[in-house]
């Protein structure tokens, strides 16, 4: 049990230092390559504009749910005229970067996994060595950062719709009073909550995007059955992952937070 267990630790330290490396080669590396522009805007559609309907969709309902769940629970302390701050501040520090986050993941990660992995077992990236082109600044930095771009700025849409769907429940449904909805609100927030909650929007884009493209790049090292069902295990591992580091850096950058 101890040899194993000794294995599988230096196993994930030797991965956490392969995906380090394959980050510090992927930040550095679009500034070598051609029509920069261009790749940067398709990274930007793919990873942004495609996932602006499920994200405001999914802030929508949030925003709802979390509207009428936290009404219930203020009213038993007569404490209603609150909840414009409750459903603001746990929507920008907390639930909208983390929602947020896992729906990209769903969507264009997947897709990055899966897209990076097919291209790796047809050997168009064994071809991109073979005309002297860097595969990782060819296929993985536009798509990094562009995350940095289209995380925050997905994040900001949905908290904005977000607050708006607690109004929604609130203030139509409920009877609060929309005064005191969009006062409490403008009392509470402040630049600094607004900044920590896009902060962890722009560390999970950068985290998620790394895993995705890590385990779609050494699909053929990191799958145990070759071809498209080792692409599937990777995509989905790549996920799963994704999904664990987003709730862990969470965890982290909030207790950094809190404590500053």
């Amino acid at each position: 049990m101890i040899s194993k267990v000794g294995r599988h630790s230096i196993r994930l330290v030797s991965e956490l230092g392969e995906l380090a490396g394959f980050s510090g080669k992927a930040s550095v590396a679009l500034p070598g390559q051609r029509h920069i522009m261009e790749k940067l805007t398709r990274s930007i559609f793919e990873i942004g504009v495609r996932c602006v309907p499920i994200t405001l969709i999914v802030g929508l309902f949030t925003g709802l749910v979390l509207g009428l769940q936290l009404y219930y629970v203020l009213t038993k302390f007569s404490s209603e005229s609150l909840l414009g701050q409750a459903v603001a501040l746990s929507i920008i520090l907390e639930i909208g970067p983390v929602f947020t986050a896992i729906m990209i993941v769903g969507q264009a990660g997947s897709a990055l996994s899966a897209e990076i992995g097919i291209q790796r077992n047809a050997e168009q990236i064994d071809a991109l060595h073979t005309m002297q082109i860097n595969p990782i600044g060819f296929l993985v930095s536009p798509r990094l950062w562009a995350a940095i771009i289209a995380f925050p700025i997905l994040t900001t849409f949905f908290d904005l719709i977000g607050i708006y769907g607690g109004y929604l429940t609130g203030v139509e449904l409920l009877g609060v009073d929309p005064g005191a909805y969009w006062n409490r609100i403008y009392e509470a927030v402040s630049v600094q909550n607004i900044v920590n909650g896009l902060l962890k929007a722009l560390v999970f884009g950068i985290v998620t995007t790394m895993i995705c493209a890590f385990q779609g790049y050494y699909t053929h090292l990191k799958s145990d059955i070759p071809g498209a069902r080792g692409v599937s295990q990777t995509t989905t591992r790549a996920v799963v992952y994704s999904s664990i580091a987003i709730l862990m850096f969470d965890y982290l950058i909030t207790s950094f937070q809190m404590a500053s």
